[in-house]
């Protein structure tokens, strides 16, 4: 990942990435992730905003919120000109060791049922699907719930109880 930094976000941030937001994740549906939502994410002690930085703008980004024993993957993006650089996985191990150190072992996310290339990426982490849920987004699209124990030796269970692997 030679001239990328992972940096957690600063308020100036907050329009980019929303920006990102409506057109690389939420395109097609109502915009929900405004720049007031990302500065509360980025002020809020128990949500993480970490960016992938380029030398002159943000490659990625990603936003995960902390619970007692779990976390919630809300949004992750990379700019379709720095993919295949392996910045969404630094990103997604930045955010899972993390979310080890908080004592968060279990990390779910959401995703569009129709978007192959991120479903694989999640399988390829580890990452199991849950559920699909019927018209998740704005009853347009269907998602897929993924989740995943990352405390080594670990597997997901559909009850969120880990099991040994």
């Amino acid at each position: 990942m030679f001239g990328y930094e992972l940096v957690p976000a600063s308020i100036r941030d907050a329009a980019s990435i929303s920006l990102m937001s409506r057109q690389l994740i939420e395109r097609g549906l109502t915009p929900s992730w405004a720049p007031q939502r990302i500065a509360a994410h980025i002020r809020h002690r128990e949500s993480v905003v970490l960016t992938a930085r380029a030398p002159q703008e943000i490659a990625g980004f990603a936003i995960m919120q902390f619970g007692d024993d779990s976390a919630h993957l809300n949004l992750l993006a990379v700019a379709p000109w720095h993919r295949r650089r392996g910045i969404a996985r630094r990103l997604m191990v930045w955010l899972e060791e993390t979310a080890l150190t908080a004592g968060s072992f279990d990390i779910t996310l959401e995703l569009r049922a129709t978007n192959i290339a991120a479903h694989a990426f999640y399988t390829a982490l580890g990452y199991e699907e849950i559920a699909r849920i019927a018209g998740y987004y704005e009853r347009i699209e269907d998602a897929i719930r993924m989740g995943r124990d990352v405390r080594p030796g670990r597997i997901f269970s559909r009850g969120g109880k880990a099991c040994a692997s």
